[in-house]
């Protein structure tokens, strides 16, 4: 289907971007990487009277240190975060997760940013933000403001972004050594949502738990953080009666939608088990 007509904007500058928006109000959605956006135009599931591309600004492109801190430009697209000997050595889990989505074209254009803002419950770079303990900058006409991926994503495309800003910069803490990540996604072919999908970040102390967060993709309205199952570990061994918990603890918190890829049952069980897979994968890296 071809979608609705539209007016297009192409800004150079984080600040033009921003006078586009708040010219056009609601009538304006931002173009990322695109993968989401046009696919619900063409279904009529969304019908903006412009759309304002962020492609030509380098600004919003990029990864660099920033103390103990990893700044990604939120345009900088998957295969960007593959490459980057940066991240690999101090942010493993994102490269990781970003070959696990979709196939080479997309990720030649997706980007984390349009992920992330999106709000989908389904994409894969909210549950690793929520591992990562990672903070989002947020810029819009009274200057820029920090929030924290625990406090971002609100249910189904809805996020802590006002309509009148842009997401600039993903921020991650590095990880620090001895640090263990991993994240498992169950899917039916390649280039498909998760069914389910679990991201963890794990440090052991003396061979306990010491710290850990432990997320989900695509079993909730929105990127969930298993927060009783991170407690159901701390100060344990990761022995088969803890990953029980875990996995346990994590499953009660499910709310998935059935869908073509499972129904409620099968999609719980499978967040259990892809919590479990991703603990002992995160373990074995400490």
């Amino acid at each position: 289907m071809i979608p609705p007509a539209f007016e297009y904007h192409a800004p150079r500058s984080v600040g033009e971007a921003l006078t586009l928006l708040g010219t056009l109000g609601a009538d304006a959605k931002l173009l990322a990487g695109g993968h989401s956006l046009l696919p619900m135009m063409k279904l009529r599931f969304a019908a903006p009277a412009h759309l304002i591309d962020l492609n030509r600004i380098e600004a919003l492109r990029g990864i660099r240190e920033d103390g103990a801190t990893i700044v990604i430009g939120a345009m900088t697209c998957e295969n960007d975060l593959i490459a980057s000997p940066l991240l690999q050595a101090k942010a493993p889990l994102l490269p990781e997760a970003a070959r696990q989505i979709a196939d080479p074209q997309v990720r030649n254009r997706g980007t984390i940013g349009g992920d992330i803002a999106h709000g989908d419950p389904g994409n894969d770079h909210p549950a690793i933000a929520l591992a990562l303990n990672a903070g989002f900058t947020l810029q819009g006409p009274n200057g820029s403001r920090q929030v924290a991926a625990d406090d971002f994503f609100l249910g189904t495309y809805m996020t802590a972004m006002a309509e009148d800003e842009i997401l600039t910069e993903i921020r991650v803490p590095a990880a620090a050594p001895g640090t263990g990540w991993a994240y498992e996604k169950l899917k039916r072919k390649t280039g498909d949502w998760a069914t389910a999908g679990a991201a963890v970040v794990l440090r052991l102390d003396g061979g306990v738990v010491g710290q850990v967060r432990i997320a989900l993709t695509n079993v909730a309205p929105m990127a969930l953080r298993a927060t009783d199952a991170e407690a159901a570990l701390l100060g344990r061994k990761l022995d088969d009666g803890a990953l029980h918990d875990a996995a346990a603890k994590a499953m009660a918190a499910c709310d998935p939608a059935e869908d073509l890829r499972g129904d409620r049952d099968y999609k719980t069980a499978m967040a259990g088990q892809m919590v479990r897979r991703a603990l002992q994968r995160a373990a074995a890296r400490c």
